[in-house]
């Protein structure tokens, strides 16, 4: 018995050796599978802690806050921006198609949640331009839906369903009646609660990553494509007609033919009141931008002519007298929440999926362009998590979507905000207004809102400024931008999203189909190899050909590879195959003839040697890869395809500087003979050109 184990224990393929290895990995497989269950599922303090403090941000910076550093300027920035909010809040409620008093909900309940959530310490989350005209379309589209008239009809009140009945029963009388108010902020807080819900599952999914394919070009052009929407959406305000907000697509060209054929019902005291205060705020706003670095803190104009109008419209009767809009009753305190309309969910979930992307990819592009600014790091998938919660919540409370605001964010940068602390005294500062001061704007009139949408919608418009550079720096970006904002504003907003999206992905597609390859040559001083075609003195190796590759080569571009290969080499070896197969028929068949016919046979065989001297010699190629950042399986099997045509006539092809992700692919596609010791990849190009210099040459080297 001994004698047999020491026989298996010297023969490899002994089955005792065999049954004691299956044995050993098992256990290996065993203690490794173990050792990840308790690594990723034991619940250690540590852990929870660690969780905790990932998960909620302000728990990990709080308790380090410097108090006598930071306080003064977190005040200053958090009072300013607070302020600034008013009048905003009041006014983008207006485009999203809500009433004034959930604006202020909306920035308030945002500026909490982002506090406590958020990764960056200096942006300002609540009302975005984009996000509530996005919304507004969907809720005057839910409207009509429903059967309730336009806003300028007189009656507001329809007859619903039982099932709408109880889904609103917070909201409706026992009669089953639902007003277009009660409805409308409905609508937008199930819209809200739904881009939420995304944003939070692809935190939990940890797509944060996919902000990398939103370019600032896509983005910029889909903001001022929006904008031009926007600020057609507000004429009407400021005229003081009352037309139906269009919808579909087309949008922009409806409502201005709808204005042109309504001018002669504008108000006069909306149209005055317009003007006056738009002559107003264009030159102070243009005051604050251009002494913002003198100045400690932008001057609240917004707030001075919101004030001003209010008291103007109040003690002057404009709407009783005049019949102009004002923003009606706005009551203190805080609703009781309610649930969203889950039976609307289906109608609005496209919608709020487009909503979701963007306003993720406004609020992470802001957060990690102020956080490189300042030197610090955010979290794209607690972003992720952050923006959500700042939707999902507040959406019980009657808030609609929210994002990052660029302008905001720049006035809280601009006077000393440190911390999210600031966030949290803007939301003192509103919830004063919520429940006290609110109901004085009972008579500020809707065209001076509009006018304050119009006035910050410059910084987007001024894009159209930029077009002549964008296109002298990059015209890719800037076709991508036309193409984007021009979508985005005469045809649909969230069209121009996806349409934007789209030119994007076909331009990277367009770039990797126009890469061609190039024949390099050495530098004569220096291990150097560059393009014969863009440097002078460069020279080519006796006997071999080096070509670079500037692409990734997979399935797209997979046979233009091997048509630039074909031709730089100036040598298509299936061509050349079938033409020697062709030759060597002619040559079987002339030598048949020479057997009947010995008198012709002299001058055949001079013509075959005077055509196959006409060619010159080359023996091996050398492919430089260090351009090619992947291959897929279609460009692994490219590349053996390559190798196995020119080596049926006699060239042989190595690989130089491929990168390990190169290399990983080639491994996994079989691309190295398993009988070859030497794989044929090299560090350098020089390294290679030397290996096949010393290979000897074969009989059926091809000539080109």
């Amino acid at each position: 018995m001994q004698e047999d184990d020491c026989c298996a224990e010297s023969d490899p393929h002994c089955p005792l050796v065999l049954e004691r290895a299956e044995k050993d990995k098992s256990k290996n497989l065993k203690s490794i599978l173990s050792q990840c269950i308790k690594k990723h599922c034991s619940c250690t303090p540590q852990k929870v802690k660690s969780k905790a403090l990932g998960f909620v941000p302000i728990l990990s910076w709080l308790p380090r806050y410097q108090l006598k550093n930071w306080i003064l300027g977190d005040f200053m920035s958090g009072l300013i921006v607070g302020i600034l909010l008013v009048p905003q809040s009041i006014a983008y409620s207006l485009l999203a198609s809500q009433d004034p008093i959930y604006g202020l909900y909306t920035s308030f309940f945002a500026s909490i949640i982002y506090a406590i959530l958020g990764t960056s310490r200096h942006i300002s989350v609540g009302i975005f331009g984009v996000l509530c005209l996005l919304v507004g379309q969907v809720v005057e589209r839910e409207l009509a839906l429903a059967g309730y008239p336009p806003e300028s009809s007189s009656s507001s009140i329809v007859n619903i369903s039982s099932e709408l009945a109880s889904d609103l029963s917070t909201n409706i009388s026992a009669t089953g009646a639902c007003d277009r108010s009660c409805y409308a902020i409905t609508v937008g807080a199930t819209v809200t609660f739904t881009a939420g819900v995304y944003q939070v599952l692809m935190g939990i999914l940890q797509v944060g990553f996919v902000s990398v394919y939103l370019s600032s070009s896509l983005l910029s052009g889909f903001a001022t494509g929006a904008s031009l929407t926007i600020l057609t959406s507000q004429v009407k305000y400021l005229l003081g007609l009352k037309i139906p907000r269009s919808q579909g697509w087309f949008t922009l060209f409806k409502t201005w033919v709808a204005i042109l054929s309504h001018l002669g019902q504008t108000n006069l005291c909306d149209l005055i009141t317009s003007l006056v205060c738009l002559a107003v705020l264009i030159p102070t706003k243009e005051i604050n931008d251009r002494f913002k670095s003198k100045l400690k803190a932008p001057i609240p104009f917004e707030l001075f002519v919101v004030i001003i109008a209010t008291i103007a419209s109040h003690f002057g009767h404009f709407n009783s007298e005049y019949g102009s809009g004002v923003a009606g009753d706005i009551p203190t305190g805080f609703m009781p929440p309610q649930l969203p309309l889950w039976s609307l969910i289906p109608n609005i979930a496209v919608d709020a999926f487009s909503i979701a992307i963007v306003g993720f990819a406004i609020t992470i592009s802001l957060s990690e362009m102020f956080a490189k600014k300042h030197g610090y790091s955010v979290d794209a998938n607690q972003e992720m998590y952050a923006i959500g919660f700042c939707n999902i919540l507040p959406a019980f409370f009657r808030c609609f979507i929210t994002s990052a605001a660029l302008t905001k964010t720049l006035v809280k940068e601009s006077t000393g905000c440190q911390t999210q602390v600031s966030g949290l005294v803007s939301a003192l500062v509103l919830l004063l207004v919520l429940l006290v001061i609110s109901p004085l704007f009972y008579s500020l009139q809707k065209c001076v809102l509009a006018v304050i949408i119009v006035v910050n919608l410059r910084g987007a418009l001024r894009k159209f400024m930029d077009i002549p550079r964008m296109w002298r720096v990059n015209r890719v970006d800037a076709s991508i931008w036309l193409i984007t904002m021009a979508t985005s504003a005469l045809v649909n907003t969230e069209l121009g999203l996806l349409v934007g999206v789209l030119v994007s992905a076909f331009c990277v597609l367009a770039r990797t189909q126009q890469a061609h390859v190039k024949e390099l040559g050495r530098a004569s001083d220096r291990e150097l190899y560059e393009d014969l075609k863009e440097y002078l003195n460069l020279q080519k190796q006796n006997g071999v050909a080096v070509f670079r590759y500037n692409s990734p080569i997979y399935y797209a571009n997979q046979s233009l590879f091997k048509k630039s290969l074909y031709k730089s080499v100036g040598l298509d070896p299936v061509r050349e195959k079938a033409k020697d197969l062709k030759e060597s028929k002619k040559k079987l068949a002339v030598e048949a003839k020479n057997v009947q016919n010995s008198e012709n046979g002299k001058a055949a065989t001079v013509n075959l040697m005077l055509e196959d001297k006409a060619k010159p010699k080359i023996s091996s190629l050398v492919l430089d890869c260090s351009g090619v950042l992947f291959l897929d399986t279609a460009g692994v099997n490219v590349l053996k395809e390559v190798r196995k045509d020119y080596a049926d006539v006699g060239v042989s092809i190595v690989l130089a500087q491929c990168n390990t992700s190169v290399l990983d692919a080639l491994e996994r596609g079989d691309f190295f003979p398993e009988n070859q010791p030497n794989k044929n990849v090299f560090f350098t190009i020089d390294d290679a050109v030397h290996f096949v210099q010393k290979l000897p040459v074969s009989s059926g080297s091809n000539e080109i």
